[in-house]
């Protein structure tokens, strides 16, 4: 990929947007796409439990850090 700002930047960030981590796996970034992917998904479930209503903030939290990665990464 050219570097940030690159369509393939780009591309990853929408991956990242659907899935947590997609867009990492798509540059090749194995570990932190698994990293983003696990934080994401066991906040979000923790939140869907409703007892721990609050974890969907967090998750969030690392869902945007995740899409914002993706699109600010450089080779």
């Amino acid at each position: 990929m050219s570097g940030q700002g690159s369509g393939g930047n780009v591309l990853a960030a929408i991956c990242s947007f659907f899935i947590p981590g997609l867009g990492q796996l798509v540059q090749g970034r194995i570990l932190a796409a698994t990293i983003f992917f696990v934080l994401v998904s066991v906040n979000y479930s923790l939140a869907a439990t409703g007892i721990l209503f609050f974890m969907a903030i967090f998750g969030f939290i690392f869902h945007l850090w995740a899409i914002i990665d993706a699109a600010r990464y450089k080779c």
